[in-house]
């Protein structure tokens, strides 16, 4: 008898689900010993059930920042640099710079500096997923925000963030 495996499509999923499915092995663990231990290894089951819960929802996110397949162009981060290498364009952008993030129809991630200059980088190019930490890392910006207007159709240019004290840009293009 001939087994096949698993589907293509289970294993594509399981494997971008792996950090989630993870962070929830942790926090079973850690709630088996939290419940049927005593003593130091009941104290330290409760608290790996508590940091497998905190990773398992940090895992959740980047994977819903994480395009489904691979768009055009590279991104690479490099010292608080980003670069985008497109088929038609591309550029670099510095992070330290950035005072504005927005999001198009298009879909791309449009990051615009102090200057008014803009990079925009399609959401689904290969290698995005690194700017998941560096969004987050901006002052005060919301991360779920940020992913449901990324997982939801959008008719017009979105700002999803801006630095404080700053006012709006508007780009014609």
């Amino acid at each position: 008898m001939k087994t096949e495996g698993i589907r293509p499509e289970i294993r594509e999923g399981l494997w971008r689900w792996r950090e989630v499915i993870a962070a929830l092995a942790l926090t079973a663990v850690g709630l088996w010993w939290g419940v049927v231990s005593f003593g130091i290894v009941q104290w330290l089951g409760w608290g790996m059930a508590a940091l497998g819960a905190g990773i398992a929802i940090a895992a959740a996110q980047k994977v819903r920042f994480r395009p489904d397949g691979d768009g055009p162009g590279v991104v690479t981060l490099d010292e608080r640099r980003v670069t985008y290498l497109g088929p038609l364009d591309g550029g670099v952008a510095d992070l330290d710079l950035m005072v504005q993030l927005d999001i198009t129809p298009a879909p791309a991630w449009r990051l615009i500096n102090g200057g008014g200059q803009h990079l925009d980088i399609p959401t689904n190019a290969v290698g995005v997923e690194v700017l998941f930490d560096v969004f987050a890392a901006l002052p005060g910006i919301k991360t779920e925000y940020m992913l449901s207007l990324l997982n939801s159709p959008r008719p017009a240019k979105m700002t999803v963030w801006m630095a404080p004290d700053h006012k709006p840009y508007t780009l014609l293009h």
